[in-house]
């Protein structure tokens, strides 16, 4: 996306892009905090939906920074600076009430030094490893968000049918997370490739078949009886693929 018009010196448009992007992910968590808080939303379904829509929205902020060596750098202190709260709300150094409800099953403010925790290393490892001119990052931060959120959501209210290798999980949850995976990870490239991110550019055909083959793949990790890793597992394995398939 070509800013240059508007912010013709690359630092200026970084540092608008980085705040913009923080206004956008801390917007984006207040309100479901608010929710979860106010008994809108209960602390199972805030949680996943933090997960959902947090990254989509981080990610789409990519296209206004600018094509310097030093965007990434820029971009980084948004998982990073809010990772870095996680933590320090995980260990008891900051209260937040709200957060904690909204980001844990238990209520316990130490379990968000799991699962949120490690989203965030995620992110902050995609962002500055892959960034914008890779496909691969851009995969496995969709199928961590589209992919592993949807699969809890539509697995707790349809997964009747458990999973033979793992009762935990459901037939349901995880047809969920390759519908999710496959479609938050084939928008976005179409979106970034639209944009002149990926040299070459790549064919919608190409796309979708591996797409699919890392969706398909992301779901199996992700039905393994795994607890609170699954951010871990299913992204590492998203990554090693996309090297091999882009």
């Amino acid at each position: 996306m070509d800013l240059n018009a508007i912010f013709a010196n690359p630092w200026i448009r970084d540092a608008a892009a980085t705040l913009l992007a923080f206004t956008v992910a801390i917007a984006w968590l207040r309100l479901i905090e608010f929710l979860a808080a106010s008994g809108r939303l209960e602390s199972k379904l805030s949680r996943k939906i933090i997960h959902i829509g947090t990254g989509p929205l981080f990610v789409l902020c990519w296209l206004f920074f600018s094509s310097a060596p030093s965007a990434r750098y820029f971009a980084v202190l948004v998982p990073l600076v809010i990772t870095g709260q996680f933590f320090a709300i995980g260990l008891g150094w900051i209260e937040a009430p709200e957060a904690v409800q909204a980001m844990t099953r238990t209520g316990k403010p130490s379990e968000i030094l799991r699962g949120p925790l490690y989203y965030g290393i995620v992110f902050i490892i995609c962002t500055l490893v892959f960034w914008r001119p890779s496909p691969i990052g851009i995969v496995a931060l969709m199928s961590l968000c589209g992919g592993d959120g949807l699969a809890d959501i539509v697995g707790r209210r349809f997964g009747t049918h458990k999973l033979f290798f793992n009762p935990q999980k459901s037939w349901a949850g995880s047809l969920a997370m390759f519908i999710g995976s496959f479609t938050f990870s084939f928008a976005f490239l179409v979106l970034f490739n639209y944009f002149h991110n990926f040299q070459p550019a790549l064919g919608l055909a190409a796309i979708a078949r591996n797409v699919a083959a890392i969706a398909l793949v992301s779901t199996i990790v992700e039905a393994l009886p795994y607890r609170d890793i699954d951010n871990i597992t299913l992204t590492a394995v998203a990554i090693l693929l996309g090297w091999w398939l882009f």
